[in-house]
């Protein structure tokens, strides 16, 4: 269990907010669910209260630990940071790209629109700091989300455009002018080498999507995985949104697995750290423990009962005493641990759905009719 009690057998290192940097945890915030929606006829539906300034006011949510900022930006709203010698990151904040200057041209990883044309400003800035060609020559896509992958179309000219085979049909679905499918693919290993640089990428199977792939700079101690890991952060609603829920639960494993110090996660303003994926994996086993302790213990007979003929309000009153009780510990747990923790809608989220992967994925989802 979490939250005092057993330890459960998931829970392999302790998490504190030393882990990550001096910070005192906050009070919880109380926010309501995004499942405690008016559920009879002639309620009313509310938005949030507004200040003056016309925005909604927020729960007052526990301080972000110091050490899940980054760097401050730019007067152009970008920062560039060197990850070691000739491979550089890019952020904006929120999003990252990163890019290796070479003696035959500037390999480009990603390319978020939200950091967009601030991506040619950075190549220019470093090569011009280096006296080295700013032609940027290929670009890699980490995985085919417009997100990552919108400003692609910025690069045009004979920029080499290298991703998964999925990639490529997904793109080809898309039909997105500002994402070109890319020329060079791969099904599960590729050697990307430009000059004297060299550039492993690998499919390790789905995780936050069918796509995603494993970047790995050998020979400058670094590792790219994007949208599994946010550093110093919990993932955004969902477990970030992934498509296959086993497949982004075992991902950090086969990130660490890597000889790698250095981790660019795609989000958040800071390069990440082996720790990091460790506290990130403990966050996400607390809440698999939890949820199978919650599945386990809370009966789904009585809001069968009281719903009546209205199935799925007792499938939904069921599921969301599930999610309520499994999460709410991790929650009260990693509040000043892990930023936004206590944003509850994200754990709660990314709660439900490992709960519904244990249903689904691992089963069973209930027990067998006689």
């Amino acid at each position: 269990m979490v939250g005092g009690g057993k330890v459960s057998r998931h829970h392999r290192i302790p998490v504190m907010p030393a882990h990550l940097g001096g910070s005192d945890c906050g009070p919880i915030a109380k926010a309501r669910p995004p499942w405690d929606v008016p559920r009879i006829k002639g309620d009313t539906v509310t938005s949030p209260a507004a200040a003056d300034g016309g925005a909604p006011d927020l729960p007052d949510y526990a301080p972000i630990p110091r050490s899940a900022l980054g760097p401050a930006l730019n007067e152009q709203g970008y920062h560039v940071g060197r990850v070691e010698r000739n491979l550089y990151y890019v952020t904006d904040g929120v999003y990252q790209a990163a890019f290796l200057t070479t003696r035959d041209g500037v390999v480009l990883f990603d390319a978020p629109p939200s950091i967009g044309g601030n991506l040619r400003r950075a190549v220019d800035e470093i090569a011009a700091a280096n006296d080295v060609t700013n032609q940027v020559t290929h670009l890699v896509y980490s995985h085919h989300h417009a997100d990552h992958a919108g400003a692609s179309s910025l690069f045009d000219g004979d920029v080499v455009r290298i991703g998964h085979e999925e990639t490529r049909r997904l793109l080809r679905r898309d039909g997105d002018p500002a994402r070109p499918v890319p020329e060079v693919t791969f099904a599960d290993r590729y050697t990307l080498q430009v000059g004297d640089e060299r550039v492993e990428l690998a499919w390790h199977g789905p995780n936050h999507s069918p796509d995603n792939i494993y970047i790995h700079f050998p020979d400058h101690d670094t590792l790219m995985l994007i949208d599994v890991v946010n550093a110093g952060w919990v993932p955004i609603y969902n477990l970030n949104l992934s498509e296959d829920v086993p497949g982004y639960m075992g991902a950090p494993a086969i990130a660490l697995d890597y000889p790698w110090t250095h981790f660019i996660s795609g989000h958040m303003a800071r390069l990440a750290t082996r720790d990091d994926v460790a506290v990130h994996q403990a966050y996400i086993a607390d809440i698999e423990a939890s949820a199978r302790e919650a599945l386990a213990a809370v009966d789904p007979v009585p809001f069968y009962v009281a719903a009546g003929e209205n199935v799925w309000a007792g499938v939904t009153g069921h599921l969301d005493a599930v999610t309520e009780r499994a999460a709410a510990p991790v929650i009260a747990k990693y509040t000043g641990v892990l930023a936004a923790a206590d944003v509850e809608v994200l754990t709660r989220t990314t709660t439900f759905t490992i709960v519904s992967s244990l249903r689904l994925d691992r089963g069973p989802s209930g027990p067998v009719h006689p």
